[in-house]
């Protein structure tokens, strides 16, 4: 039978006076721990808006933590010296009370009780409380906090100075060595960023993110939707295109798009907008650019700022064409849409009256999981090289789709609803719940 000894309160045997006193200094001490932490955690969870408008202000207590931030290092460093010091005389004081106070049939026991004594008297009083406490109104507590550390500053100037220093050394030592912050990690930073930043900030805060790992396939236009003309057409239907196009840049091939002999730029022709058919529009033509497909947009990017080209057409291992991807393309990745006064407003899908969506079949597979609330990348294990929903269709059917056909994935039912040849048109789409 396992029998468990008892504290037993020796009274009579300490001086009460001894105690008390004791007692005093633990509380004192306690509420300078509290103090400490709960300033840590106020003047650290200062938001970039309430230093800018203490700057602005001037006030003494507003210039006192301005100060102390500019110190980040050595705020810091003040903070834990004095924390770490006091809770070593809690430690000791507290121990010291225990051993007066209780005794134990086991060395076993008093070791436990001191530790689970010191441990909740630490934990509540001197972390968790004024942690809290600070983290619910930060501004506030800063102000009342600034002053006394700042004489505390003063006090532990050379010991902090010293840790500063030695810190400083061993980080610049092991900088070298670190490895670069992966887009990953900084792609989850900015998810667990402040809440002060709008939608709008952190959307583009991840389009910079995901700006080096996006290839043009990802954001050209496809081959299909290419506004392009015949080289062998005559002036006038040339100047027909143009208007009804609305395009400043307009790729001109031969016999097929699979031969793009040149770009006319909208521009070169104004000089000649009321010339007849006999005018050689052709002469005007300017080199095409050409780019794989798997290009990385960020190159495109220093490409087109080296060359002063806003085109390029995307081609395949075999010189086939695939599409175009221009210049404001590769800008709408980090600023959203751009419309001009000649875009005509146009959308990707329609919500019927039902609750389900038309969608076009070249929406491209993230824009859908927006619009539909999946979580990013949640068709990845099913869409293959698919880019675009006709083609998830196309890869989850395995055949050439018609009108009527089919699927189903991730809770969701896709129904062919037109075709035009042989591409998908309009897809419907509805949750199968």
């Amino acid at each position: 039978m396992i029998t468990i000894p008892l504290a037993i309160i020796a009274l009579g045997q300490f001086e009460p006076s001894s105690v008390i006193a004791m007692s005093i200094v633990l509380a004192l001490l306690l509420c300078v721990s509290a103090f400490v932490s709960g300033s840590e955690t106020a003047f650290f969870s200062l938001t970039s808006q309430q230093i800018r408008e203490m700057k602005e202000s001037r006030t003494q207590s507003s210039e006192t933590i301005i100060r102390l931030l500019t110190q980040s290092d050595r705020l810091l460093a003040t903070i834990l010296i004095v924390n770490n010091l006091v809770n070593i005389c809690i430690t000791i004081i507290s121990a010291r009370i225990v051993d007066l106070v209780f005794v134990f049939q086991s060395a076993t026991w008093t070791f436990v009780f001191k530790t689970v004594c010191v441990t909740f008297l630490l934990l509540l009083f001197g972390e968790i409380l004024p942690k809290v406490l600070a983290n619910s109104n930060p501004l506030r507590v800063a102000r009342f906090a600034a002053p006394p550390l700042s004489a505390l500053a003063v006090i532990v100037k050379p010991l902090a100075s010293v840790l500063v220093r030695t810190g400083s050394s061993i980080s610049n030592r092991f900088e070298a060595k670190r490895d670069n912050l992966s887009m990953d990690e900084l792609s989850n930073a900015i998810d667990l960023a402040s809440t002060d930043q709008t939608q709008e900030e952190r959307k583009m805060l991840s389009g910079i993110v995901n700006f080096v790992n996006t290839d043009v396939s990802e954001i050209m236009k496809p081959r299909i939707d290419i506004v392009a003309v015949e080289i062998n057409e005559s002036y006038s239907a040339v100047k027909e295109h143009i208007i009804k196009s609305g395009y400043s840049r307009i790729p001109v091939y031969e016999e097929s798009a699979d031969n793009i002999k040149g770009v006319l730029y909208v521009k070169d022709l104004i000089p000649y907008i009321h010339n007849d058919d006999t005018f050689e529009w052709v002469s005007l033509l300017r080199q095409p650019y050409y780019i794989p497909a798997h290009k990385k947009i960020n190159d495109l990017l220093e490409e087109f700022q080296a060359t002063k080209v806003h085109l390029a057409i995307v081609v395949d291992e075999y010189g086939s064409t695939l599409g175009l991807v221009s210049l404001e393309d590769i800008l709408e990745e980090i600023v959203g849409e751009i419309s001009d006064e000649s875009d005509n407003i146009e959308t990707f899908y329609t919500k019927l009256p039902d609750g389900a969506y038309l969608f076009e079949g070249k929406t491209h597979i993230g824009d859908f999981e927006r619009v539909m609330t999946l979580p990013e990348e949640a068709l990845t294990d099913v869409k293959g090289e698919a880019e675009t929903l006709a083609g998830l269709m196309l890869e989850i059917k395995r055949e050439l789709l018609k009108k009527g056909d089919t699927v189903t994935t991730h809770g969701l039912r896709l129904t062919v609803k037109a075709v035009d040849g042989r591409r998908v048109d309009k897809i419907r789409v509805e949750r199968m719940d």
